[in-house]
């Protein structure tokens, strides 16, 4: 690993100029550039003041982060199926409940329902690929056709359900992950 690359690189994500940097550790400018280039090693007690300046501490800056997964395959996705309820659900991404969002497609049949949904942080975006849905948003209803989407707050009970005499596709999105 290379101390002072990463260091600078903290440094510029915080907007910090050397001389600021310097500055908050009570160190040179001289000292800062020489380091950031790999030119000299702080001492333990140095690189501490370092990293708490930008924001972080020795635990998190030597921790190498593992290579998150970005191309996900037919194989990473785990299918729920509820014929009583009409729906098919593809988790597109494995394990999204520990990311921000979790994408689902969802199929409905006719007449068929997503579980309705309680309240709770955070934003629901839904574009219907084929078919055509009803939202519901509390008491109120929304109609979205294929090529249309729908976004909203779940700040109330929530659901979709098929409006059509064929199968619906909804990709739908969750932030954070609920489904």
């Amino acid at each position: 690993m290379k101390i002072g690359e990463k260091i600078k690189q903290l440094r510029v994500k915080n907007g910090l100029t050397q001389e600021e940097l310097a500055g908050r550790c009570e160190l040179s400018k001289g000292f800062i550039s020489q380091l950031e280039r790999d030119l000299t090693s702080p001492s333990i007690a140095t690189l501490i003041d370092i990293l708490e300046s930008l924001g972080t501490n020795i635990k998190d800056f030597f921790n190498e982060s593992v290579n998150e997964k970005v191309v996900f395959k037919k194989d990473d996705v785990f299918t729920k199926e509820d014929k009583d309820s009409g729906y098919i659900i593809h988790w597109l991404v494995s394990n999204a409940q520990k990311n921000t969002m979790e994408p689902i497609l969802i199929k409905l049949e006719p007449g068929g329902s997503s579980e309705l949904d309680n309240p709770h942080d955070g934003e629901e975006f839904g574009y219907v690929i084929s078919g055509g849905v009803t939202v519901f948003l509390g008491t109120q209803k929304y109609k979205v056709k294929k090529g249309e989407c729908f976004y909203f707050k779940p700040v109330k009970t929530h659901k979709i359900v098929n409006s059509v005499k064929s199968q619906s596709v909804i990709l739908w999105v969750s932030s954070p992950p609920s489904f």
